[in-house]
C-alpha cells in the first residue's frame, strides 16, 4: 500500500502520532551529522546570520533517506557564504554564485548554501531574474512543491527548529505532490517543474494533487521552453527512481511524454505479438520492472557473491542501472514502424530490433546523451532478440562466441534484459525460456574457461601480418586483421602456424 493510501485511512490522532514519530526520526538522523551542522551554524551565527537545512534534505531526513548532499539556505549574501566556507571547508566552488549559491566539501558531506531567493521569471525562457530575499517564508514559497518547502533552523548550540509555514509535512504524510501556490503560476515560472513532479512520483511513490495533474495536462506544451539538457536530467532521475514504472506511466498520462519521449506513448498503438498484454507499452513497463528487480542480482537471479570474480560492492549492486533501465523501456520502440498484419490474423514485427536501435540513437542524441550511453542502450536494443535464435541449444560454438563478442562489456546487462523480456503468463513456456537461457550462459562459461572470450583477438597482430605478407601500414593490414578476427570467432584459438597458413591462403585467394 502506498503512503497516500495509508494516510487516507488514518485518524487525526494516528496522523499526529506518525507526524511526531517522523520528526523525531528526522531529528535523530540530523543529530548524527552534528559534527558538521552545529559548527557550520555557529560560524554563520558568529557573523550574525541564520542557517537553515532546506528542501529535499529536510524531506529526505523525515523519510529516513538522507544522502551526503545537503542543501541550506541563509540570509547571508553569497560573498559572505564564500568567506565562511573558505575558513572551514576542504574545498569550495562558486560556479553558482551568480544565482546566490556556493558549494563546498565538509568532511564527507557535500553542502550547497543559497541566499534567500525571491525570483521573478521572464516567462519566455524560464530564466530567473535573480533577486535575493530577506525571509525564510519568502524563500520557501518560491519552491517547486510543498514537500520541498520545509526547513530546519540550525542553532549554534545544536538545537534544531522545524519550520513548515506551508504545511509541507501534511503533504508528505499524505503522499501528495502539490505546489505552494497555484500550479499554473508555478509552472509558468518554470515549466520544468511539471517534469520534476513526475520525477518525484518516481522517486517517492507519491501521487500528484488533482490540480497539479490538471495544470500539467493543460500546460504540457510549455515544456518546449526547457532545454533538452535539463529535460534529460529529470528523465534520468525518473527512470532511476524506486517507483520508475509509476513515473513513466504519469509521464505518458499527462502528455509530457508526447513532447519529450514520444516513442514511449507511441508503443500504445501496437498489440504485442504474443497477445499476452494490452499493448507493447504495458509489456515494456513489465520488462522495465523485471529488469529493475534483476539489478541487485546476477543474471540467474542470485545475489552477487561477496568474494570472487563476480563480487559486487553492496552499494554498487543497489545502484540503479541507467543503461539497463533505458534499454528495458525502449527495447520494443521499433514495433510500431515494423508492424505487419499477417494472413490468418497474426501480427509480426520483423527486424523491429534493428529499427528500434536506430530510433534509440536518434532520440537519445536529440536529448544530448553522452555518446557512450547512446551506444550502450542502442546496442542492447539491437541485441535483445538475438537469443531467440538459440532454440534448444542449436547454436555452434562460433555463434556463442559472436554473441559474447557483439555484447562485449554489455554481456551482463544483455543477460538481464533478455531474462526481463520474458513476460509470458504461460508458466511452462516461461520456465522453458529461462532454462534455455541458463543453458546458453553455461555454454558461455565453459567457453570462457577454455579461451579468452572477453577479448577475442586475431592470433596475429598487425606487425606480424605486415611481416608475413610484406605489407606497409595501411588498409590492407586492417582487412587482413578482420579476416583473422572472423576466423578466430569461427574456429576458436589457433596456433601461430595455423593462423599464418590460413592468412597466406586468404592472401593468395585475394591476390588471385
Amino acid at each position: 500500500m502506498t503512503d497516500s493510501a495509508q494516510s487516507s485511512r488514518m485518524s487525526d490522532e494516528q496522523r499526529a502520532e506518525r507526524r511526531n514519530r517522523l520528526l523525531a526520526s528526522a531529528a535523530q538522523t540530523l543529530g548524527a551529522l552534528d559534527d558538521v551542522l552545529t559548527p557550520l551554524a555557529a560560524r554563520f551565527a558568529d557573523r550574525g546570520y541564520a542557517l537553515y537545512l532546506v528542501g529535499g534534505s529536510v524531506r529526505d531526513a523525515v523519510l529516513g533517506r538522507l544522502s551526503n548532499d545537503l542543501d541550506f539556505t541563509t540570509d547571508a549574501r553569497p560573498t559572505v557564504i564564500a568567506e565562511i566556507l573558505a575558513a572551514s571547508a576542504s574545498a569550495v566552488w562558486d560556479t553558482g554564485i551568480d544565482f546566490g549559491t556556493v558549494s563546498a566539501q565538509i568532511a564527507d558531506q557535500t553542502v550547497e548554501i543559497t541566499t534567500f531567493r525571491s525570483d521573478m521569471y521572464d516567462q519566455v525562457s524560464r530564466n530567473p531574474i535573480v533577486s535575493f530575499g530577506d525571509t525564510l517564508e519568502g524563500d520557501l514559497i518560491r519552491r517547486d512543491f510543498r514537500v520541498n518547502a520545509m526547513a530546519v533552523r540550525l542553532h549554534p548550540d545544536g538545537r534544531q527548529e522545524f519550520c513548515d509555514p506551508l504545511d509541507g509535512l501534511s503533504d508528505l504524510l499524505a503522499g501528495v505532490i502539490d505546489t505552494p501556490s497555484a500550479p499554473e503560476n508555478s509552472f509558468n515560472d518554470d515549466p520544468l517543474r511539471m517534469l520534476r513532479g513526475v520525477r518525484f512520483v518516481a522517486q517517492l511513490g507519491f501521487t500528484p494533487a488533482p490540480r497539479v495533474l490538471e495544470a500539467t495536462r493543460a500546460m504540457v506544451d510549455q515544456i518546449d521552453r526547457i532545454t533538452v539538457e535539463r529535460i534529460r536530467v529529470e528523465l534520468d532521475k525518473m527512470i532511476c527512481g524506486e517507483y520508475a514504472i509509476e513515473g513513466v506511466d504519469l509521464l505518458v498520462e499527462t502528455g509530457l511524454a508526447d513532447r519529450v519521449l514520444p516513442e514511449v506513448p507511441g508503443m500504445k498503438l501496437t498489440i504485442d505479438e504474443h497477445h499476452q498484454h494490452k499493448d507493447v507499452y504495458q509489456h515494456s513497463l513489465t520488462v522495465l520492472q523485471q529488469a529493475i528487480d534483476l539489478e541487485a542480482l546476477d543474471s540467474r537471479g542470485e545475489p552477487y557473491p561477496e568474494t570472487g570474480d563476480e563480487a559486487v560492492d553492496a552499494d554498487q549492486s543497489r545502484s540503479p542501472d541507467l543503461v539497463l533501465r533505458w534499454a528495458a523501456l525502449l527495447h520494443d520502440i521499433g514495433k510500431p514502424a515494423t508492424r505487419r498484419h499477417e494472413d490468418g490474423g497474426g501480427v509480426s514485427f520483423h527486424h523491429h530490433e534493428v529499427v528500434g536501435a536506430k530510433m534509440v540513437r536518434k532520440r537519445m542524441r536529440a536529448l544530448k546523451y553522452p555518446k557512450a550511453v547512446v551506444d550502450d542502450v542502442s546496442q542492447l536494443v539491437f541485441l535483445h532478440l538475438r537469443f531467440h535464435g538459440y532454440g534448444d541449444g542449436r547454436w555452434t560454438d562460433s555463434a556463442v562466441r559472436r554473441y559474447v563478442n557483439d555484447a562485449g562489456p554489455l554481456l551482463g546487462r544483455l543477460h538481464k534484459l533478455v531474462r526481463a523480456d520474458c513476460t509470458t503468463r504461460n508458466r511452462r513456456r516461461a520456465r522453458k525460456l529461462q532454462e534455455t537461457y541458463d543453458d546458453l550462459e553455461h555454454r558461455i562459461t565453459v567457453l570462457k574457461e577454455a579461451e579468452d572470450l572477453d577479448r577475442v583477438r586475431p592470433d596475429l597482430d598487425g606487425n606480424a601480418i605486415m611481416e608475413l605478407l610484406g605489407l606497409p601500414p595501411g588498409p590492407l593490414v586492417g582487412e587482413a586483421w578482420r579476416f583473422l578476427k572472423e576466423l578466430r570467432l569461427d574456429a576458436g584459438p589457433m596456433t601461430r602456424e595455423d593462423a599464418e597458413a590460413a592468412l597466406q591462403q586468404w592472401w593468395a585467394r585475394r591476390e588471385g
